[in-house]
């Protein structure tokens, strides 16, 4: 089977309560690097608080409000590539990233449990 390269890989946790899950994973040594409360153009709102996390090669997301599943995120440098491979392996895409556009789209889809996995290029 073809090789895809799907780039940084990391956890997108939906929480109850954001700074209880900070606290957790800080305990294990991570460290914020991104969050809107360090964006000044998209400052925490009572419905969406999100911090990104890391410790070394582990990111994890925390995002409270955002969406309901727990979800799977890889950075590739090609999601157009890796949509046709994965569509020509008859895999069905919940969201496409349209085909005629260059830069930054993702698409999604679900594994056999139902677990949400988001391949993003930024």
């Amino acid at each position: 089977m073809k090789k895809i390269e799907l780039g940084q890989f990391s956890v997108s946790l939906s929480v109850k309560n954001i700074e209880a899950s900070l606290s957790f994973y800080k305990t294990f040594g991570f460290e914020v690097i991104d969050g809107g409360h360090l964006n000044s153009l998209f400052p925490d709102t009572e419905n969406e608080k999100w911090r990104i996390l890391k410790s070394e090669n582990s990111v994890i997301g925390l995002f409270q409000g955002m969406f309901e599943k727990n979800i799977l995120t890889f950075n590739p440098t090609d999601v157009r590539a890796i949509q046709k491979h994965l569509k020509s392996n008859g895999l069905k895409l919940v969201k496409e990233a349209d085909e005629n556009t260059e830069g930054p789209e993702s698409i999604m889809l679900e594994d056999p449990d139902g677990n949400q996995i988001l391949i993003d290029q930024h």
